[in-house]
This record gives C-alpha cells, sequence and structure tokens, in this order.
C-alpha cells in the first residue's frame, strides 16, 4: 500500500486562476506549472504536507498532451477534470488527499471523499514563480 500523501493539482483551475496569458499557449502554461511542481515531490509542502509526496497534475483540453516527468505525474482527463480528480481522490481512500483547486463544487465533492483542500494561491506560495 502507498503511504506517501497524495497532492492533486487542478492544472486548468490554477493556471486559469492568474490572467498572465495563459490562454495565449494552455500546453505552455500547464507545462510550467507541471516544472514547477517537481520539488514537491521530494520535500512536500511542510507544514501542510510533508514530503516525500506523490504529485499529480491534472490536465484538460488544449493542456491535454502536455506529458508528465518522473516526480510529476499529469493525468489526461478524458473529459471532465472534476471528474477525474474526484475518481483520483475515491481511488485512493487510504492515503491522506490534497486537492488544489479554487472551484467550490469540486471542493465539496472531494472534502466529502475525505480529502484536504487548498487553493491556487497557497500552492504559488510554495513554488518558484507564479502559477
Amino acid at each position: 500500500m502507498e503511504s506517501r500523501p497524495l497532492l492533486i493539482v487542478d492544472g486548468a483551475n490554477v493556471v486559469g486562476s492568474r490572467p498572465d496569458g495563459w490562454w495565449r499557449d494552455r500546453a505552455g502554461a500547464a507545462a510550467r506549472l507541471r516544472d514547477r511542481l517537481v520539488p514537491l515531490a521530494a520535500r512536500g509542502l511542510p507544514p501542510e504536507l510533508p514530503g516525500p509526496a506523490e504529485v499529480l497534475l491534472v490536465v484538460e483540453g488544449a493542456a491535454r498532451d502536455v506529458p508528465g516527468r518522473p516526480e510529476v505525474r499529469t493525468v489526461a482527463a478524458p473529459g471532465s477534470g472534476d471528474d477525474t480528480i474526484v475518481a483520483l481522490v475515491r481511488d485512493a481512500p487510504d492515503r491522506r488527499r490534497l486537492v488544489v483547486t479554487a472551484d467550490r463544487e469540486l471542493r465539496t465533492r472531494v472534502t466529502a471523499l475525505g480529502a484536504e483542500v487548498q487553493g491556487p494561491t497557497w500552492l504559488r506560495a510554495h513554488t518558484t514563480g507564479a502559477t
């Protein structure tokens, strides 16, 4: 059984939380976010989520083909990114799960399954560069 905490990042929501031109290159914005998540796999996000952690970046739409890295697995949502995130949370009931999103409905859905939630601003405070 996997014991590392699971950090699930709602890629579209986090990227879309800042009007920095991400809409001109959605895949590029998702890849930049993925790269900023790499250090979190080893160190986690103390004190909220100590490392090491398994980091998943859920991507959808034009960012669906962004490849993962050894430290950050990208999960291409076949439909709704929110439904994919809920499924990931549901499929890991025995692990600590932290979802990063500002989406209110998604927050309600994952907390009902026992996950913790933080927003994009919290994530930006723990990563290098703007997300």
